[in-house]
């Protein structure tokens, strides 16, 4: 018999957690209809659970089975299903070690920029080692999450067929000169539009609000900021994920092509920098240095069960994350508003 139950799904942050949601718990057996919302951070669900037998929450499909059945397939990923709202504890302690940890970072950052090695407050001329470590920033948090859901699935469907090296090779491979050929697209694009004094600064200033409110939601204490949050359509992210399920030998190739378009707002702020170059080579190497950026933990999460937010000290790890993304905001923005002459250069890095 079909029934309805609506679950809150703790540690929900942003669309990438819906689309994960979704596409995760709609291959479950019984599960006939799944829709997450961000708003609420719940999941409705549709199915007949009848069979799912006896569970230390209950049997049969009273709601407390379902939730515990369900969370089976999630927790690997970081959530998990119950009918009571999760009471959120913000850990101000975290900022202890958070705070001057990211300041060193970001010292550490400025003299790089000295060196000539980044640039963190040109928004029309980023390098690509600033493209890397946002990469890295990105490949850790929590609106990478769909990408890496799709290499846990991908690790565990292939290392049952006996093949577990190859078809990681192939996402890796697929990932990384996908967003070579596409960032060079973007940048091209940009060329085509030529972007004058007017439309230049109103790109900075979008990629100055997306890494403001990525940092916001980083820092996983402003749940508001988490509804704020631009990505791409969920059906373009779901459809992606469920590449995944396709049976052929060049399906990593092809999941790997697919997450330039999953929903992450860092991989966005990255894609429109590239449209801000207006060159395909410039466009290119900023996207290849961006995903070259999320390969050492992509990597390692393809052969191993690696979650940092799973751990202990998540918290602080975030937090720190949050303030350095955020500062790379606060620059962008103001180096948007020089740029437009509405502030004096006061900040000559």
């Amino acid at each position: 018999m079909q029934k309805t139950y609506t679950f809150n799904v703790n540690g929900m942050h942003c669309n990438a957690c819906v689309v994960l949601t979704e596409s995760e718990l709609s291959e479950v057996f019984g599960v006939s209809k799944v829709k997450a919302s961000l708003k609420n951070f719940s999941v409705e669900v549709t199915g007949d659970f009848s069979a799912i037998g006896g569970s230390a929450s209950g049997g049969g499909d009273t709601p407390e089975a379902v939730a515990e059945y369900l969370s089976t397939v999630l927790k690997p990923h970081g959530y998990a299903l119950s009918l009571e709202k999760e009471e959120k504890k913000i850990n101000w302690s975290d900022f202890n070690v958070a705070i001057p940890v990211a300041l060193g970072f970001i010292t550490f950052f400025i003299l790089l920029q000295k060196l000539g090695i980044v640039n963190l407050v040109n928004a029309s001329k980023v390098s690509f080692g600033t493209a890397f470590v946002v990469g890295l920033i990105a490949s850790v948090s929590t609106c990478m999450a769909v990408v890496g859901g799709l290499v846990l699935s991908m690790s565990a469907n292939f290392s049952k067929e006996g093949d577990s090296i190859k078809p990681q090779v192939l996402f890796h491979v697929g990932r990384l000169v996908s967003f070579f050929i596409l960032g060079g697209v973007i940048g091209a694009l940009g060329s085509a539009f030529q972007l004058g004094t007017v439309g230049t600064f109103i790109l900075s200033l979008i990629i100055a609000l997306v890494l403001l409110i990525l940092g916001i939601n980083l820092l996983d204490i402003f749940p508001w900021a988490k509804k704020l949050q631009p990505t791409m359509p969920n059906f373009v992210g779901k459809y992606a994920h469920g590449l995944k399920n396709i049976n052929h030998t060049l399906t990593p190739l092809l999941v790997g092509v697919a997450t330039f378009f999953l929903p992450c707002g860092f991989t966005q702020s990255m894609q429109i920098y590239s449209l801000t170059t207006g060159s395909f080579i410039t466009g290119s190497l900023i996207m290849f240095a961006f995903a070259l950026g999320t390969l050492p933990v992509l990597s390692l999460l393809s052969f191993s069960s690696l979650g940092i937010h799973k751990k202990a000290q998540s918290g602080i790890f975030f937090k720190t994350a949050g303030l350095v993304v955020i500062f790379f905001g606060l620059f962008n923005l103001i180096n948007a508003l020089v740029g437009a002459g509405i502030l004096p250069p006061i900040f000559n890095f």
